[in-house]
């Protein structure tokens, strides 16, 4: 205001803006900022303020012409609804003088461009004024009802750039709202606006004839009622269409169809888009005939969506997402639900194909939801008189069982790898949720799912949705959190590019936070809700759950990753982590010993007894503690006597192992598991900096205050499961199991041995003080890993070979289904 010809003002104002939906506060001063600026009345003799304020407008206008306009029409119902009850409205004032200036502009503009030095620039203005005035008829077309007669002649505008084909549109979408409202127009003025339509419709392309049947429909179907004019056009192209279908029978492959593609292509479009806004079933078009046209339209289209064209079959969709606007009964057609679902379920369609469903599913429902807004405003004026029971409104139940049809279909796009599939899914969700059409509960688990995608304004769209589900329907996120959680591996899964590198649960930035840290902080506040999902995830490292292991390393990223805020959160999980591991690691020794042949067993007693059978048979713990750091020692330093201890002992395990190498597979597979929570444990021990004391000392039965200390993350931990990596990178589905590999295994037992052997006694004594048993454990641990020796590392890789084998190999078939 004070320094009008500062250069960024304009960028100033797009930036203020797009505020205009934030929280109230904010809201109320983007309002009255613009207000001041914009919707302010001028002093009449002040030309010079008007012609700034108009160029200020039209540059905002222009400069968001990619992002959309939704914020312009916000901003000015938000102004004109303030003062709808107030005796004077100086913004109803100033938009009338914004109005009238504009239209001088593009007077003016018009002149300059016969002169033709600074065309570009001037077209550019032209543009952005008739835009505005779009956006000014849009909210209030009143404003424009004196001007219509001077847009008209800009339906002749010769059409060489994309500047002139923005005119027409923008002129026919103003003409559309703007002469319904004209009272007493006079006849040439009419007749001279539908021809102008009807020669734009047949000459020029799609974005035009939209505009221009849409423009036509409201001046024939609201003023004129030229019905003749319309059946004529569309006789035309319905004729052309069946034509080309009587030949395309006769020969598939002739040479005319070729020639004339751009023919059928626009009577596909054209056909579809004049069904959308007349009704030719009605008497006033078809006269006495007896003949269905809406059915002779659906076959016709139907025909074509079978062509072996994809652009043919592109326009044939089109032109039946245009006709189901106006019939959409038609979409309970049996072969228009296996048209669609065939589409949108079938993996290997073209990506066109099934963009084009969603979007006509997405016009639909947009549609449908600008005619209800009508209707709910038409309601509002006659509310008074009627009688409540007579509104039954027939048009939501259909739209909702349209969407029932559909609905499945549309979710499972979510997992598409082309994230324009996933975009459109999730628009058509959120129309859907928004109108009510479905019980949202069976979409969460796909918003979930959503909120990972890599596109940020995909992941804010569906976490809004989350956020509305929630506040209607307290429960429902947490009910279906975990089966959100395995989705959203899927949705990552089908967005991952190298197959080779495995899914992980965290995003890949300066942040590094999990995937699912949205549907955490949505739960974390009822304790409750809270601690039934952490337990439902870490039952799924349960030797029993038989979950995939890249899904188990997905599910540890994200637990390792969410944005913890008290010490109960994570000291509640490293104790269900011990929970778990003294059951599945029991489980899994055991199931290994039963695997081992049974006469080589006696051999094997008295070579191993020293090393491993000791443990559990002496009670005292100094001599366990000795035992257990020597597997430790071994790794950490290759001392030649310790080694020999151990490889006696790998020896006599060697030795019982059974002839068919499949339980040896399922032991490297299932321990996993076990191995990523250990890593799990140790990284939130390491992140949040608790002593071993503090872990054993909590229970989840104490009060929630004495946990309910805020964290204080050490920066810089990050959770690197190297075993489990390599073990999913080096998948060798057909590599042979290797001496080497089988002895990397039975270390990997032994080293399982030891720390279970020291998990139970720490079970018991848990108030007590550390005990030898508990620096035996944590030396186990270290052990198995990994404790940074070359040979640890190689002998890593080696394991990893196995397991790869096991993916491929009979066992894990179950695991991987």
């Amino acid at each position: 205001i004070e320094q009008p010809t500062f250069p960024k003002i304009t960028e100033m104002c797009v930036k203020m803006i797009r505020r205009v939906n934030d929280e109230e506060g904010i809201k109320k001063l983007v309002n009255e900022t613009f207000q001041k600026l914009w919707f302010t009345p001028t002093p009449h003799h002040d030309k010079e303020a008007m012609t700034r304020k108009i160029l200020n407008i039209t540059d905002v206008v222009a400069a968001c012409r990619d992002t959309g306009y939704d914020w312009f029409e916000q901003l000015l119902q938000n102004l004109l609804k303030s003062e709808e009850d107030a005796s004077y409205k100086p913004v109803k004032k100033a938009c009338t003088q914004l109005v009238d200036n504009l239209v001088e502009h593009i007077l003016k503009y018009e002149e300059s461009l016969s002169d033709s030095d600074n065309k570009g620039v001037n077209s550019g203005r032209l543009v952005a004024c008739i835009t505005t005035l779009f956006l000014f008829s849009k909210i209030r077309p009143q404003l424009m009802v004196k001007h219509a007669m001077t847009m008209q002649p800009y339906l002749t505008t010769k059409c060489s750039t994309q500047n002139d084909f923005m005119v027409i549109c923008n002129v026919a979408k103003i003409l559309e709202l703007v002469v319904p409202l004209m009272e007493h127009p006079s006849e040439t003025f009419l007749a001279t606006i539908e021809e102008d339509l009807m020669k734009l419709i047949i000459k020029y392309g799609m974005t035009v004839v939209q505009h221009c049947v849409s423009c036509l429909g409201a001046v024939v179907n609201k003023v004129t009622q030229n019905y003749k004019f319309v059946w004529a056009c569309f006789n035309r192209y319905y004729g052309a269409l069946s034509k080309l279908k009587s030949q395309h029978q006769e020969d598939p492959n002739s040479t005319i169809l070729t020639a004339n593609k751009p023919a059928l292509l626009r009577s596909l479009f054209t056909v579809g888009a004049l069904c959308r806004h007349f009704d030719f079933d009605q008497e006033d078009f078809k006269g006495n005939s007896k003949v269905n046209i809406k059915d002779k339209v659906l076959e016709l289209l139907m025909y074509f969506t079978k062509h072996s064209d994809e652009e043919v079959q592109t326009k044939a969709i089109i032109g039946l997402g245009f006709a189901f606007i106006q019939h959409p009964s038609l979409m309970f057609e049996q072969e228009v639900k296996t048209l669609y679902n065939s589409i949108l379920s079938d993996k290997n369609c073209s990506v066109n194909l099934k963009i084009q469903v969603l979007k006509n599913l997405q016009t639909y429902l947009q549609e449908e939801d600008t005619r209800m807004q009508q209707a709910d405003r038409d309601w509002k004026k006659v509310a008074k008189q009627e009688d409540l029971k007579e509104m039954g409104d027939i048009s939501s139940g259909m739209s909702s069982s349209i969407m029932q049809l559909y609905l499945k279909q549309v979710l499972e796009a979510f997992f598409h790898t082309q994230s324009s599939v996933r975009h459109f899914a999730l628009n058509v969700i959120a129309l859907t949720l928004n109108q009510g059409l479905i019980h949202p509960v069976q979409c969460v688990p796909y918003l979930i799912a959503m909120g990972t995608d890599p596109e940020p304004s995909m992941r804010n769209k569906a976490d809004q949705q989350l956020v509305e589900i929630d506040k209607k329907y307290a429960g429902f996120i947490h009910m279906k959190a975990v089966a959100g959680m395995k989705m959203s591996y899927q949705v990552q899964q089908a967005i991952n590019t190298c197959p080779k590198d495995p899914v992980r649960g965290f995003r890949h930035d300066e942040s590094s936070s999990a995937l699912c840290s949205h549907l955490y902080s949505m739960i974390r506040g009822n304790r409750q809700h809270r601690r039934a999902f952490l337990i439902s995830l870490l039952n799924l490292f349960d030797d029993t759950a038989k979950t995939e292991v890249n899904m188990l390393l997905y599910i540890a990223d994200n637990l390792a990753c969410f944005p913890y805020q008290t010490q109960e959160e994570p000291l509640f999980i490293m104790h269900h982590i011990d929970i778990t591991l003294s059951v599945s690691g029991s489980n899994l020794l055991q199931s290994f010993k039963e695997s081992m042949v049974k006469d080589k067993k006696k051999e094997r007693k008295p070579s191993s007894d020293e090393e491993t059978e000791s443990d559990s048979n002496s009670g005292s713990e100094s001599e366990s503690e000795e035992e257990a750091s020597k597997p430790r020692r071994l790794r950490k330093r290759v001392e030649s006597d310790s080694d020999s201890d151990e490889e006696n002992d790998i020896n006599a395990v060697m030795k019982c192992l059974p002839e068919n190498s499949a339980p040896l597979i399922e032991f490297a597979n299932v321990s996993q598991g076990i191995l990523l929570l250990l890593m799990l444990k140790q990284h939130l021990k390491n992140l949040c900096g608790f002593s071993d004391s503090k872990i054993q000392k909590y229970s989840p039965s104490e009060s929630a205050k004495v946990y309910d200390k805020a964290i204080n993350r050490k920066t810089g931990v990050h959770f690197h499961p190297k075993q489990t990596l390599d073990f999913l990178r080096s998948d060798m589905a057909n590599s042979k199991i290797t001496e080497e590999v089988k002895r990397s295994i039975v270390k990997q037992y032994l080293d399982f041995k030891l720390l279970m052997e020291h998990l139970d006694p720490d079970e018991e004594e848990e108030d007590g003080e550390v005990s030898a048993s508990t620096n035996a454990r944590n030396k186990a641990i270290t052990s198995l890993l990994g404790g940074g020796s070359p040979k640890n590392n190689a002998a890593e890789t080696e394991d990893d070979e196995s397991d790869g084998e096991d993916r491929g190999g009979g066992t894990s078939g179950v695991r991987r289904r």
